[in-house]
């Protein structure tokens, strides 16, 4: 070869990934005779290989030049897939191993699930079970079938000590565990009594960090049952959402969208149906400082106390811009929050005259989302103190919810007082 011949750093070969492996500025890549040697600066010292370049028998030797800007451009193929994006995060230190595997067998029961959502009318999934569940709600058949699933993934998983979940008495605990010990609190499928009718429908889930001392107990008592060992345990699922690893949820709509949160902002994954994959479609989701979408059920309207009635009449009112808030109830509290947090604005479910706590239960339902909203930038309140300094006291006990832009959670705070 007479002349060297220079390629940049964002060339067909795939070279770029020195830059990865051994830190280095962006760089050239020279093309010389087969004898050559590939001189890359590392660290401590000089990584040298032989290299065949495709079409002649040259080898290469690249060289750090100065800090050049590279702009590598994104293949219109190149997905970045839910499994992925975890490893990568295991990679950096965000998560371990064992919580990448509970992630990813949470996402393996979402899929399922939205599987039988959307063939509930055809398997007969739609109506009643016939049962009544610890709040005393009719279960819905999917209900019972989408607990079901969860807790098969989660069990199957071997990283699980505890689920808890809004159709279960009690806490169950895990006799497969055998590493990782992960608690994880579930609403299988919020929203259900809107199936027959087609209506979005979604998933909630939080996990907090495993308890030893739980675990010692269970091991302890594996001659019978788990009953007393599950008592045991409600101590230990019964934490503040301050102390949440990890929430998200599913939501079953025109799309499936896995939302997720490692307490390093918000991240949303669009399951893509020809093959079966969560793929990532929005990062670092970021919701309005304020809104004009407010999303109550005002069918409750007389059943407030007056501090919130003066508060959603003077939404209504137009006042200087000459525009009220747009009122939106799907009456699903996934698709209702997954609008709030693209759109701005915020949701409510306040406690009443019949339900003097509201209807959400704070630990899979209340927590978990104020935890992604706020790291999404937003407010999730009871009224007058945040969501996730609550201490529960019971594993089904419910709050009131109030979440969405800080701005108009502030709003409301101030009305309330």
């Amino acid at each position: 070869m007479g002349a060297a011949t220079t390629l940049t750093a964002n060339s067909h070969l795939l070279l770029p990934t020195y830059r990865s492996l051994f830190g280095l500025s962006p760089f050239q890549i020279t093309v010389v005779d087969s004898k050559s040697l590939v001189s890359c600066p590392n660290n401590n010292n000089i990584v040298k290989r032989r290299y065949a370049v495709a079409g002649g028998g040259g080898g290469v030797r690249c060289k750090a030049v100065a800090s050049e800007t590279v702009t590598t451009k994104r293949s219109g193929y190149q997905i970045q897939t839910l499994t992925n994006w975890l490893l990568k995060q295991e990679q950096t230190g965000v998560i371990d191993a064992e919580l990448t595997i509970v992630l990813s067998s949470i996402s393996i029961a979402c899929k399922q699930i939205a599987s039988l959502v959307q063939r509930a009318s055809i398997s007969n999934l739609t109506g009643v079970q016939g049962a009544v569940n610890i709040q005393g709600e009719d279960q819905k058949k999917l209900d019972v079938v989408s607990n079901e699933v969860f807790s098969n993934c989660l069990r199957s998983s071997g990283r699980t000590g505890i689920i808890a979940s809004e159709e279960e008495d009690v806490p169950v605990a895990v006799e497969e565990s055998y590493s990782g010990n992960y608690i994880a609190v579930l609403d299988p499928l919020d929203g259900s009594s809107n199936i027959d009718a087609a209506v979005s429908t979604g998933s909630i889930f939080g996990i907090y960090s495993p308890n030893d001392e739980c675990l010692a107990d269970i091991g302890d008592d594996s001659s019978s049952n788990l009953g007393n060992a599950e008592q045991r345990c409600v101590v230990n699922v019964c934490q503040p959402g301050s102390n949440l690893l990890a929430a998200g949820y599913c939501m079953y709509s025109s799309s499936i969208i896995f939302v997720l949160t490692l307490g390093n902002g918000v991240f949303a994954f669009t399951l893509e149906p020809m093959y079966g994959e969560f793929v990532l479609t929005q990062e670092n989701i970021q919701i309005p400082k304020a809104g004009k979408i407010y999303s109550f059920n005002e069918g409750n309207y007389q059943l407030w106390d007056d501090k919130l009635k003066k508060y959603i009449d003077d939404l209504k009112d137009p006042g200087p811009s000459g525009k009220p808030y747009s009122a939106r109830y799907i009456g699903s509290l996934v698709g209702d929050f997954h609008r709030t947090l693209l759109y701005g604005g915020i949701y409510g479910y306040p406690r009443d005259k019949k339900s003097k706590n509201g209807k959400l239960r704070l630990l899979y339902e209340c927590a978990p989302m104020s935890f992604i909203v706020e790291q999404a930038g937003g407010k999730g309140s009871d009224g007058h103190q945040r969501v996730l300094d609550i201490q529960p006291v019971e594993v089904h006990q419910r709050v009131p919810l109030y979440i969405g832009s800080v701005e108009e959670v502030e709003k409301l705070e101030k009305y309330l007082a």
